[in-house]
């Protein structure tokens, strides 16, 4: 049984795009582990010059995303920057690293909405 889940819905949708064409130029397999307790659960995102499909499965890829699901229920959200968790360690990249550079471009950004910096310059 899937639960029907913010990680789910995100890559659904991205499977009933078909296309995406911020991959345009993007060719591989990339498969993501998303580890909850001791159940980790994969999904596979192949990317063909844009062409993506979705399959809620584990198999070969080029480069492997392993990281926490609450993590990645955040980037789904554009709560967190996929880039910035791979430096901080919260999120754990092998194989084909440019894959996940062009990957991180279907994650939300954050919202436009920002609070100005207590003490910023210019601020007064």
């Amino acid at each position: 049984m899937e639960p029907a889940d913010g990680i789910s819905r995100f890559f659904q949708e991205l499977g009933r795009r078909e296309h995406e064409p911020l991959l345009a130029k993007v060719t591989g397999r990339v498969r993501f582990e998303l580890v909850e307790g001791r159940r980790t659960d994969r999904w596979l995102v192949a990317v063909d010059k844009g062409r993506v499909a979705v399959a809620h499965q584990s198999g070969p890829a080029d480069c492997v995303i392993r990281t926490g699901r609450a993590l990645f229920e955040r980037l789904c959200r554009g709560e967190e920057n996929a880039l910035t968790a791979v430096l901080r360690g919260a999120v754990v990249c092998s194989g084909d690293v440019e894959l996940l550079f062009a990957i991180q471009r279907i994650f939300p950004g954050p919202s436009r909405e920002r609070r100005p910096l207590s003490g910023a310059r210019g601020s007064r």
